[in-house]
């Protein structure tokens, strides 16, 4: 077995294989898998503001397993993250796993990197991997999916809260450059959401936030996004947004980051914001059959929006973290 790296510009049979590999070894777990589309951006790239670095394990040229680090550039330098860290399930119990997360932390100190986060289900194989390399439960999260075929439509308009004093505005697709401002301003609510204590705010530049709008084509991806705007100078208040398959390929629409800025508080704005968005994505995306959403398990105020729309709990899943 070696481990080697994969060219970026250049990533060929080495990234199927790893994608091939995460197919594999997460075919088990509930929920929708990523494209090869989106997985090969994340795995490239590693997320607006980071740089990434590929390495896969071979054995005769068939790739066995690998892992991507992603690698923040501007706040958070002393971290990174790992996704996938995967080795074929039938080649589970030699050591290979071990042999990945050996290099990660190479690849970790190499950088001055000193906190590894990674994610998994809260039991399985992936959990029980984490527990035996000394990795502990930074916090703890849930998947929660909304059954569209079965909600109760009436009952969800019927939900929509009245908010004198502001108005939403949807748009679908990425976000055109008159946006990108309105965006940054509202990414940086996403600073209160519950997160590991080592973590500094995270920092929305208008570059991030334009390459974070470009991911969202070329991970194979649209999406539908609703804004609130205070009425008297129509400051931006708060932000929804979910994503879907640009080729409708499947029936999943992904829910994403929430947010209403702290001086807009109190008024029912998360509420309306993810109802509004979910009503118009209804109208327009029959064919999406179920949304799933992440949370923190302490984030109680969107817990509660979530429940109250009729999200059921699909799964729990931990994110680890490892001091190196």
């Amino acid at each position: 077995m070696r481990i080697q790296p994969i060219d970026p510009d250049r990533p060929g049979e080495l990234l199927t294989g790893l994608y091939d590999a995460y197919l594999a070894g997460h075919a088990h777990e509930l929920g929708p898998m990523l494209s090869k589309a989106r997985f090969s951006v994340i795995a490239r790239e590693g997320g607006p503001g980071n740089r990434a670095e590929m390495w896969v394990m071979t054995d005769g040229g068939k790739v066995t397993g690998g892992y991507s680090l992603a690698l923040s550039q501007h706040d958070n330098e002393h971290m990174g993250w790992v996704f996938p860290l995967v080795v074929r399930p039938e080649l589970r119990g030699r050591g290979l796993g071990g042999a990945l997360l050996e290099h990660v932390v190479g690849r970790m100190r190499t950088h001055g990197r000193t906190l590894l986060l990674t994610e998994t289900p809260a039991t399985g194989v992936g959990a029980r991997f984490a527990r035996a390399h000394g990795f502990t439960v930074a916090q703890e999260e849930a998947r929660r999916t909304l059954d569209l075929r079965t909600a109760d439509w009436p009952a969800l308009r019927a939900m929509l809260p009245d908010v004198p004093g502001y108005s939403v505005e949807g748009f679908f697709g990425p976000a055109g450059p008159e946006l990108l401002a309105d965006l940054a301003t509202l990414m940086g609510g996403m600073n209160d959401a519950p997160r590991d204590p080592d973590l500094e705010d995270m920092t929305f530049s208008l570059d991030r936030l334009r390459t974070r709008e470009e991911h969202v084509t070329l991970s194979g991806q649209t999406c539908y996004t609703m804004i609130a705007r205070r009425d008297s100078d129509g400051a931006p208040a708060g932000y929804t947004r979910v994503y879907l398959e640009a080729d409708r390929s499947d029936t999943w629409g992904h829910q994403a980051d929430t947010t209403v800025l702290r001086e807009h508080r109190g008024h029912r704005l998360g509420l309306l914001l993810k109802l509004s968005n979910l009503l118009w994505l209804r109208e327009r995306e029959p064919h999406l059959e179920q949304v799933i959403t992440w949370n923190a398990t302490s984030n109680a105020h969107m817990l509660a929006i979530n429940e109250a729309m009729g999200f059921e709990l699909l799964d729990e899943w931990n994110e680890w973290r490892l001091t190196v």
